[in-house]
């Protein structure tokens, strides 16, 4: 396989933003966690599930990246009102002003219609533009051997639809370089022009409006570009 682009490279070609904020939703907090540290280049991150929101700042060259783990929001047991209390507000205010983008991050095989509704109304809830935002990583079917599974899963209806829903962005975690993922989204902040989800929460706030942080873990994480050769 053809080596990526380097680090380097993608930060000459970055947005013009100097923080990049990144949301990370969806699937289980374990294959999140995975995703973070594989964004991150590091090992060693807790994997053990968690009810609150982890915010990670890294340092890219004269960039930074700002990832915004979220507590798991699949269970159809967590209301709506939950949902918007304890995991919408608190991601909105640990991306003050706004995220530029949002990974989600899906299980192909089990991502069902009722998923694809759900996921959809998290979107909804921070903005209208979330879709605009929003790049889906789809990570390896657990199991699957055959070597045509991408086109097969890819037009499952219920994937396919959020697909189409998130004008055709999306990668395979499979063989995937960590510049490429980086370079995506990157290129996701081109696309809107530089602009962040301005959160219909922001618009909503008032001096009544009280942001718990309390369960929210925040941890600095410096890489040298030099050294995110691929």
């Amino acid at each position: 396989m053809a080596a990526g682009p380097q680090l380097n490279d993608v930060m000459e070609t970055a947005a013009p933003v100097s923080e990049l904020r990144v949301v990370l939703l969806w699937n289980n907090w374990s294959e999140r966690r995975m995703v973070e540290s594989f964004i991150l280049g590091v090992t060693g991150l807790k994997a053990e599930p968690s009810d609150c929101c982890f915010r990670v700042r890294e340092q890219l060259g004269e960039n930074e990246i700002l990832l915004i783990n979220s507590p798991d929001v699949m269970s159809s047991n967590i209301s709506e009102q939950k949902l918007r209390e304890h995991v919408v507000e608190t991601c909105v205010r640990l991306s003050d002003p706004g995220p530029h983008v949002f990974l989600l991050v899906l299980q192909p095989e089990d991502f069902t219609e009722n998923h694809r509704k759900r996921l959809c109304r998290v979107l909804q809830l921070f903005s209208d533009q979330s879709f605009e935002h929003s790049l889906i990583l789809m990570l390896t079917p657990k199991g699957e051997e055959r070597l045509d599974y991408m086109e097969s899963y890819e037009n499952h209806p219920p994937l396919k639809d959020m697909i189409e829903k998130c004008a055709g962005r999306f990668l395979w975690h499979k063989n995937l370089e960590r510049s490429q993922l980086l370079t995506r989204m990157f290129q996701i902040v081109k696309e809107n022009n530089g602009e962040y989800v301005s959160c219909d929460l922001y618009v909503d706030a008032s001096p009544n409006v009280h942001w718990s942080l309390k369960n929210t873990e925040t941890r600095t994480v410096v890489s040298d570009p030099g050294k995110w050769d691929v």
